[in-house]
């Protein structure tokens, strides 16, 4: 058993998946848009056809799985942060600035009693962060 992150963003998920390709090195397993489903009356019967249903990415060694959600207007993004781990104060940078531009930074990259390289983010989609490298053994 494991837990796997599903995130839903309203209208955006194709924009998340380029930008998290593009500057974070995600790699697209799995793509479906609403209009490749076969027709239905369920909840997704009246989605925008070219948003996307459903998507996997894997950013490192976790897969993410994403869609465009067909049900709610808003996507609030509370309660939870996704935390990536790097090796290098070099990654730990890139990977920061990636997800800070059009985001909002609650904590800048420094060392902390728990880790030498550790920030906050929140990005362009409102997806919470946590960029830290592990402390050494």
């Amino acid at each position: 058993m494991y837990i796997q992150p599903y995130l839903f963003f309203n209208g955006r998920c194709e924009e998340a998946i380029n930008y998290y390709e593009k500057h974070l090195g995600a790699k697209v397993n799995a793509k479906m848009r609403y209009k490749e489903a076969p027709p239905s009356d369920g909840p997704g019967a009246n989605a925008d056809g070219e948003h996307i249903m459903y998507s996997s990415i894997t950013i490192g060694d976790t897969e993410l799985l994403a869609s465009d959600d067909c049900l709610n207007k808003e996507t609030k993004f509370q309660g939870f942060s996704l935390s990536l781990t790097v090796k290098t104060n070099a990654e730990a940078d890139h990977a920061f600035a990636a997800l800070a531009d059009g985001g909002h930074v609650n904590m800048p990259l420094s060392q902390t009693f728990f880790s030498p390289y550790f920030g906050m983010v929140v990005d362009r989609f409102g997806i919470n962060w946590m960029v830290i490298i592990p402390p050494q053994q």
